[in-house]
């Protein structure tokens, strides 16, 4: 490997299967998500989900989920596309999806969101496998907060 790749190549960060991120344009800010490689992509509970045009592109309007101690709001994101997903029940769906910015551990990146209804699911965000590509990161499917600190509502146990 010559030396100007290996400068440009951050450290391996080892998270744990259970973490807590920030999405500031959504004003989540420290709630603990499920990293879960075997999603493709990232996928958030949303509720009233509408797609609306704005300015003659396609955007979404939705509830975002209280989390811990913040309420629910009404958001509205330009809709970055559309994908077929087979959601956990392994059935296809098709879902709408933003792109937005989050921070893990004090890196922040742009990621793909697909907005769909996980009110029975213990987690309202799984990080998928796709916002963690080609971010030097990896999983320890046997630890919890590795590098982020619980929230104050929840434990290190699942």
């Amino acid at each position: 490997m010559s030396s100007n790749i290996a400068s440009k190549t951050r450290p391996l960060m080892v998270i744990g299967w259970q973490e807590c991120i920030k999405l500031p344009e959504l004003g989540l800010d420290h709630f603990a998500v499920k990293i879960d490689t075997g999603a493709k992509t990232t996928a958030l509970h949303a509720d009233d989900i509408a797609l609306f045009r704005k300015d003659a592109a396609a955007w979404v309007r939705f509830t975002c989920p209280s989390i811990d101690d913040t309420p629910p709001r009404l958001c509205e994101f330009p809709v970055h596309t559309q994908r077929d997903i087979t959601n956990t029940g392994g059935t296809p769906e098709t879902r709408i999806v933003i792109r937005t910015p989050m921070v893990l551990a004090r890196r922040r990146w742009k990621i793909d969101i697909s907005l769909t209804d996980r009110g029975s699911m213990r987690f309202p965000l799984i990080l998928g496998r796709r916002a963690l590509r080609r971010k030097s990161i990896a999983v320890h499917p046997g630890q919890t907060y590795l590098v982020s600190t619980p929230p104050p509502n929840r434990g290190t146990n699942p």
